[in-house]
């Protein structure tokens, strides 16, 4: 049997976004303060948060394409730094490739996730190994559509999207930085985990889970 979801009834998804970002504010800044600024957390939970309250604000919690596109929108225009124009891209890829579907497959949600990750990729120049978020990225990109090619089933996929993504997280510690302030530090900057690659671990872990969970 396929493996679906309903897009209108799946806006909840958003929220759990919100959620995992505004529990991990802590962390996130705590990590982003041994190599870097210090206000990640601060900045992507601000932004978050502000989209949460623009969906509850709604008399009926918008769909899932939607919802993506509030956060897209409120994340390019609400926070600062580089992390507003790179997560802004992504989920807006995701919205516009969801907006005016009415059930998600795995199929779609790849086609979504790629379209996302190419969002960042036209903003910003990082690739593979320069300690960023898309050292989290393309691999669960690649790993989902793997698994999808493979035959796997929608949740079968999404797991393999988030252990993909969680190895990628966990393979920044040993880079050295290439881009943004913590390339100034070279190799000081090795030995701590990128706070970007570790929200984008933290969103596609939720992403991923929320999706399996609403699967029928």
């Amino acid at each position: 049997m396929t493996q679906t979801l309903t897009l209108k009834q799946a806006g909840p998804i958003v929220l759990d976004l919100v959620e995992t970002i505004n529990a991990n504010r802590a962390y996130l800044s705590e990590i982003d303060g041994l190599i870097g600024d210090g206000d990640h957390g601060i900045n992507m939970s601000k932004g978050f948060t502000q989209c949460g309250e623009a969906l509850r604000a709604h008399p009926t919690l918008p769909g899932l394409a939607e919802g993506l596109d509030t956060l897209a929108m409120t994340l390019l225009e609400g926070i600062g730094g580089s992390m507003g124009p790179l997560y802004g891209s992504f989920f807006m890829g995701l919205a516009e490739t969801l907006s005016g579907k009415e059930t998600l497959d795995a199929q779609l949600f790849g086609e979504a996730l790629a379209n996302g990750v190419a969002g960042v990729e036209t903003v910003g120049s990082a690739k593979i190994g320069d300690k960023t978020l898309m050292d989290t990225l393309v691999p669960a990109r690649e790993a989902f559509q793997a698994a999808v090619a493979g035959g796997a089933d929608f949740s079968t996929a999404l797991t393999a999207m988030i252990d993909a993504a969680e190895r990628g997280w966990q393979s920044t510690k040993d880079l050295q930085a290439c881009i943004g302030r913590a390339a100034r530090l070279g190799e000081r900057s090795i030995g701590v985990l990128d706070a970007g690659a570790t929200s984008c671990f933290l969103i596609l872990k939720t992403l991923g889970t929320s999706v399996q969970q609403r699967l029928t």
